[in-house]
């Protein structure tokens, strides 16, 4: 299978850069087996849902961690970094730019008073090390650092504070992410409040959405690219919140592509099981599901890992089609776009 099959051609007017408003009035299209796509909106998702469902969030919290400075040693040189992960002592992987004129031992000062020294680079990526500890660091961030907006959006505006608002979904805890689980942004207390009256059951699981969100596939074979790992976990409380739902008769539906490739990591043996640690799945048309009967994501990017995941779900041509609709039906799309509520034909795994 080639990357070149998850190409479309999107009109650049329906890249959304701000979200709709409220979050609820945001597009959604329906698809399950058999039907045409239709056309709704968020609020009407308690319509479409029946008691004993289950929506399954991830909780991931999204680190302010975009830094803007200035070479030390020539100020001149503008320094945009993008924070990954803290490794130990108190050393950070980074994206960066311009990453080639930063040499080992450089020091950039960024905005807040943050200072690091660049030791090097670890493949895509650069490693830098804080004046400070990695607890510190985070708070400094959270008036130093800007919202990690995607790239798309970047080059049109840089995130503001509106951002950190709409950026974060309202299930956020445990930080961690430099990605939202965009999904989850559709939804409010009061929508949350609605599905619960509703007997439709939440449980949450936590994945941190980490750098391979943004990085497109270099290569021609879908079979020749990597997944960069992510951290996550599955509690015993949502193993058994699962359990009970599907016994009940219940749907599984994961808010997001983070939360249905978490689940289905810890189900690769065909039994989901409480799961703790990294996971690279990468999931392509053939893959066999074991946990999710139903998707609601966002649109993706063409030739991407995600959309790919979409056609996994729903099948290749089902999910041409639905992009097809989206596209005719003016959808906006991306993170801060419309949305969809996909579900697998009765018996397809």
């Amino acid at each position: 299978m080639l990357v070149s099959d998850f190409d479309f051609e999107l009109p650049p007017a329906l890249i959304a850069e701000r979200p709709a408003v409220p979050r609820e009035a945001a597009k959604l299209l329906l698809h399950a087996g058999g039907i045409d796509p239709r056309t709704l909106t968020v609020a009407d998702l308690p319509g479409l849902l029946q008691p004993n469902d289950l929506l399954v969030f991830n909780d991931t919290k999204v680190i302010p961690a975009r830094l803007y400075g200035r070479r030390e040693r020539d100020p001149e040189v503008r320094v945009e970094a993008l924070l990954l992960k803290p490794i130990g002592e108190r050393r950070w992987t980074a994206m960066a730019k311009p990453a080639k004129r930063l040499k080992p031992g450089d020091r950039v000062l960024f905005d807040g008073g943050l200072v690091v020294e660049a030791l090097g680079r670890e493949d895509d990526q650069i490693v830098l090390r804080f004046d400070r500890d990695d607890a510190e660091v985070l708070t400094a961030l959270e008036t130093a650092g800007a919202m990690p907006l995607p790239p798309y959006i970047v080059a049109q505006r840089k995130a503001d504070a509106q951002d950190r608002t709409d950026y974060q979904t309202v299930f956020a805890e445990k930080t961690g992410a430099i990605a939202a689980p965009t999904a989850g942004l559709h939804f409010t207390p009061a929508l949350i409040e609605t599905l619960k009256r509703q007997g439709i059951g939440f449980a949450r699981v936590t994945l941190h959405v980490g750098a391979g969100t943004f990085l497109p596939v270099k290569v021609d074979r879908v079979a020749d690219h990597k997944m960069h790992a992510e951290w996550g976990e599955v509690t015993d409380g949502t193993v058994a919140a699962i359990r009970a739902a599907k016994e009940k008769g219940g749907r599984v539906i994961a808010i997001g592509t983070t939360s249905l490739r978490l689940l289905e990591s810890a189900a690769r043996d065909g039994t989901l099981k409480p799961f703790r640690g990294d996971t690279d799945i990468f999931i392509t048309p053939g893959f066999r599901f074991h946990v999710a009967d139903g998707l609601m994501t966002n649109f993706h990017l063409p030739k991407s890992t995600l959309l790919m995941l979409v056609a996994a779900f729903v099948g290749l041509q089902e999910q041409r089609t639905i992009y097809a609709h989206a596209v005719e039906k003016g959808f906006r799309f991306y993170s801060y776009g419309d949305t969809s509520l996909l579900f697998r034909q009765a018996g397809k795994k």
